[in-house]
């Protein structure tokens, strides 16, 4: 079994992914649990892979209007410190996921696969293509012999579209010719809320998590609504962990 370390996990969707096919993961203290990445160090030879998502604010499309109204985001580039972790432990590979327009790791003695996926691509639980419109960059870094990431993903995305799930769908239309009805849904933000709410309840099922998992979960609305839909979907994740696995246990 592939120990793996995960940086960077939030409330750990892919790391969840991870352990559904069949990986054993170490989750480091994310920030919202007051973890600090900048001052945390792991041991040499202990871990198979490293996977982890350092914040992507500082390169997000919508930086760009943030800087405009005079605020700057919360986190700056914390990629060398994913470089750091991933050359400090000596692991024989390592998937970052980041937006598109973020830089790419470039870590010393590794050879990279970079990827742009869209979970539109991925197939979920029922065999079918995800809903939810999520394009992440992914890269696979790995020692030694060049190995490259086979991601398994359907033919065709699926013709029907859900923005991300932080991407404010719930007041947007989506058009019918990408399968919406053309008329906006009401706000999430206008929506009681408890652990069964409607927001909450929509953001799971669009990052492909079962419901009962909102019950565990001892966020206030606005930040548990951050934490799900900052993470990686599980289709997406299950797709990178399968073609990991593919990779390094082949």
């Amino acid at each position: 079994m592939q120990l793996v370390l995960s940086i960077f996990p939030g409330i750990g969707l892919l790391d969840m992914a991870f352990e559904q096919e069949g990986f054993c993961v170490v989750q480091s203290r994310d920030w919202i649990m007051g973890g600090d990445i900048r001052h945390t160090h792991f041991p040499a030879g202990r871990f198979n892979g490293v996977i982890g998502g350092p914040p992507c604010q500082a390169f997000s499309r919508m930086v760009h209007i943030v800087r405009q109204n005079g605020f700057e985001p919360k986190f700056g580039n914390l990629i060398p410190d994913f470089e750091r972790v991933v050359a400090e432990t000596e692991a024989d590979w390592f998937v970052m996921e980041e937006v598109p327009d973020a830089p790419r790791p470039s870590v010393p003695g590794y050879f990279n696969h970079e990827i742009t996926l869209n979970n539109r691509q991925c197939f979920n639980e029922n065999g079918q293509p995800a809903e939810q419109n999520r394009v992440r960059a992914i890269t696979f870094g790995y020692r030694g012999e060049r190995r490259l990431l086979m991601i398994e993903t359907a033919a065709l995305y699926n013709q029907r579209f859900e923005y991300a799930a932080l991407g404010g769908s719930a007041d947007r239309a989506i058009p019918i010719k990408l399968g919406g009805s053309g008329k906006p849904k009401k706000s999430l933000s206008k929506l009681p809320f408890n652990s069964k709410s409607a927001a909450a309840q929509e953001i799971c099922q669009k990052q492909g998590l079962p419901m009962e998992l909102l019950d565990r979960l001892p966020f206030r609305k606005d930040a548990l609504c951050k934490a799900i839909g900052n993470g990686v979907p599980i289709p997406m994740g299950r797709a990178i962990a399968r073609a990991v696995k593919e990779a390094v246990c082949a």
